[in-house]
């Protein structure tokens, strides 16, 4: 067994999160940066992104920021173009944005479907068309899908939000079947509900007990990351241990 199978650290990677802001993406950011990587902080929200951005810093990490609309084709290879430029290299891309619209089919509008599919589904294959080439070139890289246990059943109201995440858990298959020849890792992560405001803002009836902290799951995407070379976890499931709804 080699000493570096028991390193901790991410020092020397780059990683760049969208949604990076808040909930899991900001836990993803502080914990990441914490353990010695460079975080490239993406949200739609730019000026929170910065804010966190600067938090980091001033706590002495390595941390930069920008805006970010996922659904955006030539955004996202602006923003791992920006991110390369930056730090000099993309080793980690963390697909996180997300976004729901809670409505029966048929009050939910074309254009709110559209919003929803482009930015759970068509975001994190334009962001990994673009940091696939990059981490290629550079002998191999990893990509963290967030998907949902709503990847796996379903529940009224929630069609477009149920597509994308099924979508994004085929899609992510797909990246690790292909990828792998080229030294990238793909996981897709089946996030349970977690005490973020995505969920407790939409449905404050939820009872915060049982939902995870979202820095549970930050944890299982860092112990992913540190999984020796040879090996690779394609799919991770992470759930509040009182969800009661999960077989």
């Amino acid at each position: 067994m080699r000493q570096t199978d028991f390193d901790n650290s991410l020092e020397g990677r780059v990683v760049l999160v969208t949604g990076g802001a808040s909930g899991l993406g900001e836990a993803l950011c502080r914990l990441l940066a914490a353990s010695g990587a460079s975080v490239t902080v993406a949200d739609l929200d730019g000026e929170k992104a910065g804010a966190l951005a600067r938090a980091l810093r001033a706590q002495g990490l390595r941390a930069d920021s920008a805006g970010l609309d996922v659904g955006d084709a030539d955004a996202a290879e602006r923003i791992v173009a920006h991110t390369v430029a930056y730090w000099g290299r993309l080793d980690v891309l963390i697909n996180n944005a997300g976004t729901d619209l809670t409505l029966p089919l048929t009050e939910l509008a074309p254009a709110d479907w559209l919003r929803v599919i482009g930015t759970n589904l068509n975001g994190p294959f334009f962001l990994a068309r673009h940091a696939a080439t990059h981490m290629g070139e550079a002998g191999g890289g990893q990509i963290i899908n967030i998907a949902s246990t709503a990847a796996k059943r379903a529940w009224p109201n929630a069609s477009a939000y149920h597509a994308s995440k099924w979508g994004l858990l085929g899609l992510s298959h797909a990246m690790h079947a292909e990828l792998r020849p080229r030294g990238i890792k793909v996981t897709a992560v089946i996030a349970g509900g977690m005490r973020t405001p995505f969920l407790l803002d939409r449905f404050p009836e939820l009872d915060p007990e049982t939902l995870q902290d979202p820095m549970n799951v930050a944890r299982a995407v860092k112990a992913a990351l540190l999984l020796p070379g040879e090996s690779v976890v394609a799919e991770l499931t992470v759930l509040p241990l009182r969800e009661t709804s999960w077989p």
